[in-house]
């Protein structure tokens, strides 16, 4: 343990906005009806999406755990959100129309209603061992986020990543660890999860809504004071993607950059957080004190 510096069919086409400020958000995430959510965000991913979740629904029924799968429709204008209907009641699609990944995986952490909350992406590039792993690390109480990490050495990556995808993965890597953090260095690897009242300290407080949310979250799980720990994991397919470097390399890095900014200036204070104020936070520090 590294301590540092589903969802219910009415919800079926909420739109969830962040919080302007990191003060305590009022509210609870409320009770919990089943075991763990698998969020998987989506736009326009009609084709690769039918392979994913039958590919999460073959791995999670044997499993036996009481699970449900959220597609986050993100805007998409083909039929990615008539997809999950045909999987049965255990999948299911929420609607987020405002655009950007981190929009998208917002909605659906506060939304959902699992004991153990995880995302991962449309075309399922990690074997789901690692997903699992994490799963058993939190309800052991061992840890309440829980961080893919593809730069493990027990980590695999056994489909062909191209040239440009590892250069520019390798220099925001650097990017990050100068500027957000120096122990989660992968944070755009696209598996993690979290406990529920975690997810909801987290994402009530996230604020960018492109693929750079990944970093703020490594940021916020830190200044939370969070207990967390990084998995390995084996990377089996990379698809296509719709994170595009020519439009998005930019965006994210201006993101990390204000992000830090608003850090320096004192924005992310956390006014009004206490740690040990809620349930959760108190068992987090009883387990760190107990450590």
């Amino acid at each position: 343990m590294e301590l540092p510096f589903s969802a219910p069919l009415e919800l079926s086409r909420m739109t969830v906005r962040p919080l302007p400020s990191l003060i305590s958000p009022p509210g609870s995430p409320g009770p919990t009806d089943h075991d763990l959510t698998v969020i998987v965000p989506a736009y326009n991913e009609q084709d690769r999406l039918p392979a994913t979740l039958a590919g999460l629904r073959d791995y999670l029924n044997p499993w036996g755990v009481d699970y449900r799968v959220v597609v986050i429709d993100n805007a998409s204008t083909d039929k990615t959100g008539q997809i999950a209907d045909s999987f049965g009641p255990r999948f299911s699609t929420l609607a987020q129309p405002i655009p950007g990944k981190g929009a998208a995986i917002r909605l659906g952490m506060q939304a959902c209603t699992g004991a153990v909350l995880a995302f991962t992406d449309a075309d399922l590039p990690y074997d789901l061992d690692s997903l699992r792993k994490g799963y058993e690390s939190i309800v052991a109480g061992k840890t309440d986020v829980v961080f893919g990490a593809r730069d493990l050495v027990e980590s695999e990556m056994r489909a062909r990543r191209r040239l440009i995808r590892t250069v520019a993965t390798t220099v925001f890597r650097e990017v990050v660890r100068l500027l957000v953090s120096r122990h989660v260095t992968d944070t755009q690897c696209g598996l993690k999860l979290f406990r529920r009242e975690a997810a909801w300290d987290i994402f009530t407080r996230t604020t960018i809504d492109g693929f750079a949310f990944d970093a703020e979250v490594v940021y916020l799980t830190h200044r939370l004071r969070l207990p967390y720990e990084r998995v390995a994991v084996t990377l089996i397919n990379e698809y296509s993607s719709t994170l595009s470097l020519s439009r998005h390399a930019l965006p994210m890095f201006l993101d990390v950059v204000r992000l830090r900014l608003r850090s320096l200036r004192g924005a992310h204070q956390l006014a009004g957080y206490q740690p040990g104020q809620t349930r959760f936070a108190i068992e987090a520090d009883t387990r760190r004190r107990a450590a």
